[in-house]
């Protein structure tokens, strides 16, 4: 192959010495040595009198394309297929030339064009490439339907060795699948070839995590982190072991990492939670507050904060919180909990009847809930309801909620002495 190729495109097969015209010589000797300069001209006044000639265009294309001009070399390129459609390198390289610029369905035909021609002096590994290429765009267009890219990935390892690339993609076709056993044993396989794999650690990690299998999780995934100290998923993956373990160190390991990386989102709004679970809601609360700045109507974060707000006993200010996230996700059954019990207690039964209706949608009732519905329509006078609920809560409590069971039965007598 000429000495000017690069890795993103193929590279022209040599013709025969009398079929080059002079200019496209030496314009291909300018090239050899990236002599842009030198070639660019001279390909230009050639092609303004020759303006099919294939492998001046397609020459013409690899200069655009190598000094990271997209535009012209994708239009050399298509003017180098059109001239000549049996082309492998104008082919291949306009299909990897729109393929990387983030025009798949553009590339496509080209790509496959390039795998049903013979690939000359550029050889099966260039080929191996279109394959690649073609496996991407089928796994990106439908990450459910792994069949074509894994069918388009076996072709281009019928050709070429298996790079860690492909490992990575092989593991992630056969999880998306669901063929577990195939994807553990293709992020093992990258694991073996390079232990200190991000990609590969992360990846197995996520499948033991997804089995319950936290001890080997974690034994993945410490040291891996250890390596790796400054990488986000990782950070969070052994975080999320570690609350799964009810481990202590989930929350020293956050904070040291959010100490290091405070814009950090992801790691964030983890800190924030395993925060909050530790009762630490004011220290919490600040971060949630930090994140909701740059992202005011996220659900996930105003119901977080909201969450906060209750357990530091600021009812009303948590009551607008879940306000809003209901509002953003009418789907978030735990947040029309808050709302009902934050309405609950700013004495706003209507609200809480609302919110409970809500959440009975999504979620099925529980003790707490139906106590809720019956002091809500105590409230109201509506003693038929109200009395209704208190003995479903009295059935459903059995003893784990004394002090409202007590208010339950008090209510109760008074209510059904009550003509």
């Amino acid at each position: 192959m000429p000495a000017w190729g690069q890795e993103s495109s193929s590279q022209a097969s040599p013709a025969p010495a009398e079929s080059i015209a002079p200019p496209v010589a030496d314009a291909e000797t300018a090239m050899a040595k990236a002599d842009w300069k030198t070639a660019e001209p001279l390909l230009q006044a050639w092609l303004a009198n020759h303006p099919t000639d294939a492998r001046a265009l397609f020459d013409a294309g690899y200069a655009a394309d190598a000094q990271g001009r997209d535009g012209d070399a994708a239009s050399l390129y298509q003017r180098a297929v059109a001239a000549d459609p049996a082309s492998f390198d104008a082919q291949i390289s306009l299909g990897l030339l729109l393929a990387r610029t983030g025009k798949p369905a553009e590339a496509k035909p080209a790509l496959e064009a390039a795998t049903r021609l013979d690939p000359g002096t550029a050889g099966a590994a260039t080929k191996a490439k279109a394959w690649r290429a073609l496996a991407t765009i089928a796994a990106s267009a439908n990450p459910m339907d792994t069949a074509q890219a894994s069918i388009d990935l076996l072709e281009a390892l019928k050709i070429s060795p298996e790079t860690p690339a492909d490992t990575r993609m092989a593991a992630r076709l056969a999880e998306a699948s669901g063929d577990t056993a195939g994807a553990e044993a293709a992020y093992r396989r990258l694991l073996k070839a390079d232990p200190e794999s991000p990609d590969g650690a992360a990846g197995l990690a996520h499948l033991l995590i997804a089995q319950k299998k936290y001890a080997d999780a974690e034994a993945l995934l410490a040291p891996a982190v250890k390596k790796s100290p400054e990488d986000a998923a990782l950070t969070a993956q052994l975080a999320a072991v570690f609350v799964a373990e009810d481990k202590d160190d989930a929350l020293p390991l956050l904070q040291d990492f959010h100490t290091r990386h405070p814009k950090e989102g992801a790691i964030t709004r983890m800190l924030a939670q395993v925060e909050a679970d530790a009762g630490e809601s004011a220290e919490s609360d600040a971060l949630y507050i930090s994140l909701l700045a740059a992202k005011p109507g996220d659900p996930e974060l105003l119901a977080g904060h909201g969450q906060n707000l209750i357990r530091l006993k600021q009812y009303a200010e948590a009551l607008r919180a879940f306000q809003a996230a209901t509002a953003a996700d009418p789907a978030d059954g735990d947040a029309w909990n808050g709302l009902a019990f934050a309405a609950f207690q700013t004495h706003q039964p209507t609200v809480t009847l609302h919110a409970l209706d809500a959440r009975s949608k999504i979620l099925p009732e529980n003790a707490t809930t139906l106590f809720l519905w019956a002091t809500a329509y105590d409230t109201l006078h509506d003693k038929k309801q109200a009395v209704a609920y208190y003995h479903r809560f009295l059935d459903a409590a059995a003893g784990t909620l004394p002090d409202q069971e007590w208010q339950a039965r008090q209510r109760l007598a008074l209510m059904e002495k009550t003509p």
